[in-house]
């Protein structure tokens, strides 16, 4: 071996000494982690000052229309023109659209220092396209609340997210959605009515076995989990019970970091029938007791059916655990005028 070769030799002894010391690697996950932070407060702070600065400008285009300046009245005409000498300064962002939607946003945000900092301009954009002001509150609540990406916060817009929970409310829960956002302290603040699998990409009508559902849920995880709402988990699929030599299948099992406990699904084709409750009321008593730890709460229940009649459902679930629930599931987007409706019926009750 010549002296060259064990000179190379010996660095790359020393590297890997190096590389497998316990201090090298606190240091290597410092320098990662500041570098991480760093970055996601570059991030933040070139969006808190893009929002500033689209809401100047639209202060600046309401604020000139409302001094009475010449032809400041013709709103179309002023943004055009606009437009047109700021691209040519300024290049493109400019757009008559853009500068309407700038407009339009100091106008539904007067107040500055209420601005929501944690949301991007491409958040504000979706949520200036939402008319009703409970709906866009609530929207801008739980953006916040999940830490959704544009992406999300534009599928559970699709998705009627607002509409959906606000219609099993009164007058008084509805107020409080908007306000607050939704609020995840009970087994019943998780419920959803129905639950949208539109993302699974079924088309109707699709005879198709429970197997090919919960693939097709495990194949969509995380769209599921963003359905299914915060906290949520996911422990595993065909989770095995054993009793009396027998063995029994949970289709779902998810754990809530919130509530904390376990959450069982199981899936049905078709409609719920009270054997389904039963068996799920026979799952929750084997995990609380087989399965739960310290600091475990008692486990929730959902059996998730295409259909259920409510009235067989409130019979079977008489004298049951609170903490089971059957609720419904659709394959595409539900009614959104039909739900807007419910919710127009409470609002205006006295």
């Amino acid at each position: 071996m010549n002296l060259k070769h064990s000179h190379y030799k010996l660095q790359e002894i020393n590297m890997k000494e190096i590389s497998q010391n316990e201090y090298y690697q606190k240091l290597l996950e410092q320098i990662t982690n500041v570098y991480q932070q760093g970055r996601q407060s570059a991030v933040i702070a070139v969006n808190s000052h893009l929002v500033n600065t689209y809401w100047l400008i639209g202060q600046y285009i309401v604020e000139y229309e409302q001094g009475g300046h010449p032809k400041a009245t013709y709103g179309k005409q002023l943004l055009e023109r606009l437009s047109k000498d700021l691209m040519l300064t300024l290049g493109k962002g400019f757009s008559r659209s853009n500068l309407q939607r700038m407009r339009q946003f100091y106008l539904t945000y007067p107040i500055r220092a209420e601005l929501p900092h944690k949301l991007s301009w491409t958040h504000f954009v979706e949520l200036l396209k939402i008319e009703d002001p409970l709906e866009r509150s609530f929207y801008e609540k739980q953006t916040i609340i999940e830490n959704w990406s544009t992406t999300e916060l534009i599928r559970q817009k699709k998705a009627s997210l607002f509409l959906r929970l606000a219609a099993s409310k009164d007058k008084d829960g509805i107020l409080k959605l908007a306000k607050q956002g939704q609020q995840i302290e009970k087994p019943e603040d998780i419920i959803r009515e129905p639950y949208v699998l539109d993302f699974l990409k079924i088309p109707e009508p699709y005879h198709f076995k429970e197997s090919e559902l919960e693939s097709r849920i495990i194949d969509h995880l995380q769209q599921f989990l963003l359905e299914l709402g915060k906290g949520f988990a996911f422990i595993g699929r065909q989770y095995r019970i054993t009793l009396g030599n027998r063995h029994h299948y949970v289709d779902l099992v998810f754990y809530h970091r919130i509530l904390k406990c376990f959450v069982l699904i199981d899936l049905k084709r078709e409609e719920a029938d009270y054997e389904d409750v039963g068996q799920m009321n026979m799952y929750l008593g084997y995990i609380e007791n087989e399965e739960n730890t310290e600091g475990d709460n008692a486990p929730i229940g959902i059996v998730l059916a295409k259909e259920k009649d409510d009235i067989l459902i409130e019979y079977a679930l008489h004298n049951i655990s609170s903490q089971l629930f059957v609720s419904k599931y659709q394959l595409y987007l539900p009614d959104r005028e039909e739900l807007k409706q419910l919710i127009e019926q409470q609002l205006n009750l006295e």
